[in-house]
C-alpha cells in the first residue's frame, strides 16, 4: 500500500491536503485525525528545556569522544517538536544528513514523511534524531563503542523531551535501544517496552531499507499503524 502511496505522493504536482486524503481513502488506508494536542507545560519548564537542548546541541556539536569527529562534516543533532508524543530514532547520519545537518533528508527522507503523513503526521509534529550524532565513514554500522560514547547525548534528548512513543527506523536503532541482538524481523509488528526509559517502542524498516525492497512496505504500514493507534488511545 505505501509503494503506491508513495508512487501517487511521488508526482511533482501541487497536491493540496484534501487531495492526498482522498488518495489515502481511495487505497484503503483509515484517515487518522491526529489532535496534535501539547503536552502540559508551564512557561518556566518549557524555557529551561528550549535553554538545555541548545546546550545539548552545542556540546554535540563540539562533541570528540570518538574518530567520528575526524571525517564528519558536522553533526546531526535532530529536528522537530520537543513536545512532541512520538520520538523518531534511526541508525546514524547518511551522507546527505552530514551535508546538510539534518537527520532524514534525501530519498529516504521524502519516504520518511509520506510514511508520516500516512498517519496524519507531519515532519515538524515530531522530534526526529538518530543513535549516533555523527555520519559513520561510507555509512557503515555505528560500533557498539561509538553507540555507547553517544548514548549520553540520546539519552539527555528522551530523558527531556518525554516522548509517549519511540518509534526505532531499522534493526540498528532498535537493537541499540533495547540492548539486544533480536533481528527487525523478530522485533516489528508490537509495542514494547524501553524498560531503562519506561517508554514504549515501536520498530519498523528503515527508509533506506523501503526504498532498496518494497516489498516490505506493507509490513511497514502495520507497524505505522501500531503507532497511529498508540497515539491516538493517549488522546
Amino acid at each position: 500500500m505505501i509503494n503506491n502511496l508513495v508512487k501517487k505522493f511521488s508526482v511533482k504536482t501541487h497536491i493540496s491536503n484534501k487531495n492526498r486524503i482522498q488518495y489515502l481513502e481511495g487505497l484503503g488506508i483509515d484517515v487518522w485525525h491526529y489532535r496534535n494536542k501539547t503536552k502540559v507545560h508551564d512557561d518556566t519548564e518549557s524555557k529551561i528545556d528550549d535553554k538545555f537542548l541548545e546546550i545539548l546541541r552545542s556540546e554535540v556539536a563540539a562533541c570528540k569522544k570518538c574518530e567520528l569527529h575526524k571525517s564528519r562534516t558536522q553533526t546531526v543533532f535532530g529536528i522537530g517538536s520537543q513536545y512532541s508524543e512520538l520520538m523518531i530514532i534511526g541508525e546514524a547520519p547518511g551522507a546527505d544528513e552530514d551535508r546538510i545537518g539534518e537527520p532524514f533528508v534525501g530519498k529516504a527522507g521524502k519516504l520518511l514523511n509520506e510514511m508520516l503523513f500516512s498517519i496524519n503526521l507531519l515532519r515538524k509534529d515530531v522530534f526526529i534524531t538518530n543513535i549516533l550524532k555523527c555520519r559513520p565513514p561510507k555509512n557503515r554500522d555505528p560500533s557498539n563503542e561509538e553507540a555507547e560514547l553517544c548514548s549520553e547525548y540520546l539519552n539527555e534528548q528522551i530523558n527531556r523531551i518525554k516522548p509517549k512513543l519511540v518509534l526505532a527506523l531499522g534493526r540498528v536503532a532498535a537493537q541499540k535501544l533495547l540492548s539486544t541482538t533480536r533481528s527487525i524481523g523478530q522485533l516489528r509488528g508490537h509495542i514494547i517496552q524501553i524498560d531503562k526509559f519506561s517508554i514504549a517502542m515501536v520498530a519498523t524498516y528503515h527508509p533506506a531499507y523501503l526504498l532498496r525492497s518494497p516489498k516490505e512496505k506493507s509490513k511497514s504500514w502495520e507497524d505505522l499503524r501500531l503507532v497511529r493507534n498508540f497515539l491516538n488511545n493517549q488522546a
